[in-house]
């Protein structure tokens, strides 16, 4: 026969169906509480990424580069365009370009015919006009005799007088003519004023001369033993080159070379459409090595009493509002400064002005930061310096 089972009794259904209510009911709101938290740690978690880390230094004030390059231009410390002081025609020359010079030597002869007529006609009119001053100082001394006895009257002999001291001073006239001609004349030779080089020679035998230092010269005559260096300099660094400071000369033909030279002059203004300052230096050349008018590259050493703050050239931003970089407050938010750059150096930037040595500079500012925006400083990097109190000033100052 089957076996019969007990039926359940409603009381142990009513406990089950409970046990299962509070078991769903926990799953549930176990369910919930996952979902909300992991909610909330979602949250969390995106409002942590909103906050940028970004990596910050302090400005360096170290020197980087003490020196300052810039190209200048080479002349001669002497040179001489030489022009024709009387009108004619060249019989001959001596000294062509390249050619070594001393001081005083003949390097062309001018022909001029017309000058030297004027020259003999001026000593004929000195002649004539002495033999005149003579006779009128033989009459006025006949004159000067007969003047006590009565037989020339007083009328007649300063008459004699007038007309001796005339004849006098057309000699003295005449002799200053046939001098200034003289001295015209020797300017047919054309010498040289100084030890040198022809560098230039615009002219030939046969060749038209005129007066009046128009047109190109004769010849051009430069001291190359010591040059002139010519470089214009930034205003900015004016103030940091001393008269008498050294500097190295490189030149492109000699690369593997370099030549001292020494401030000498400056001239003191600044050009308006370049903003720079014209600067002389001197340059030994005994060897003839260098020649005048070459491009030189100038290395000038930078004299300064501070060293100024570099940055490196990620940190530069530029927009509507200027140039400036970003910057970490101690409550760890951005704040933005203008700034002035002083010189380009490539990868560090030199600033003339807008920061100071404790502030936090953002070396790689992400884009769509603003004033106030909070940020994570990466680790590794400097602690913000709280301000000093009133008694650490004090100590500070003794």
């Amino acid at each position: 026969m089957p076996t019969e089972t007990a039926p359940i009794s409603r009381r142990k259904l009513g406990i089950a169906g409970v046990v299962l209510a509070c078991a769903a009911a926990a799953v549930v709101v176990t369910g919930i509480m996952a979902r909300a938290k992991s909610n909330a740690d979602l949250r969390d978690w995106t409002d942590a990424q909103a906050v940028p880390t970004v990596a910050v230094a302090n400005p360096d004030a170290r020197a980087l580069n003490p020196t300052l390059d810039l190209p200048g231009r080479l002349e001669a410390y002497s040179r001489a365009p030489i022009f024709a002081r009387v009108s004619g025609y060249l019989k001959s020359w001596s000294a062509d370009i390249g050619a070594r010079v001393k001081t005083g030597q003949v390097i062309a002869e001018v022909e001029a015919p017309d000058l030297d007529q004027q020259l003999l006609q001026a000593r004929a009119d000195l002649q004539s006009q002495k033999s005149s001053a003579k006779l009128s100082e033989a009459t006025l001394n006949r004159r000067k005799q007969l003047l006590a006895s009565n037989f020339v009257s007083q009328q007649e002999f300063d008459e004699r007088t007038a007309d001796f001291n005339n004849k006098t001073s057309a000699v003295n006239s005449g002799q200053a003519n046939v001098e200034r001609l003289e001295a015209l004349a020797g300017y047919k030779n054309i010498t040289v004023p100084f030890d040198g080089v022809v560098t230039e020679r615009n002219t030939d035998v046969g060749a038209l001369i005129n007066t009046g230092g128009t047109g190109a010269p004769m010849f051009v005559v430069s001291d190359i033993a010591k040059l002139r260096v010519y470089v214009n300099v930034p205003q900015t660094y004016v103030p940091s080159i001393k008269i008498g400071a050294k500097a190295v000369i490189t030149m492109p033909e000699y690369p593997n070379r370099t030549f001292p030279a020494t401030v000498e002059a400056s001239s003191q203004s600044v050009d308006i459409g370049s903003g720079t300052t014209r600067m002389q230096l001197a340059l030994d050349n005994p060897k003839g090595e260098l020649l005048p008018g070459g491009f030189a590259n100038v290395r000038l050493g930078l004299q300064r009493d501070t060293a100024p703050f570099h940055i490196p050239a990620s940190a530069l931003i530029f927009n509507k509002d200027g140039l400036r970089v970003a910057t970490v407050g101690p409550n760890d938010k951005v704040l933005f400064k203008t700034v002035t750059i002083a010189r380009d150096l490539g990868r560090d930037i030199e600033l003339a002005s807008g920061v100071g040595a404790d502030d936090r500079i953002i070396t790689a500012p992400p884009d769509g930061l603003s004033d106030g925006d909070a940020v994570r400083v990466a680790p590794g990097a400097p602690k913000p310096r709280s301000p000093a109190t009133a008694s650490e000033k004090q100590d500070a100052k003794g």
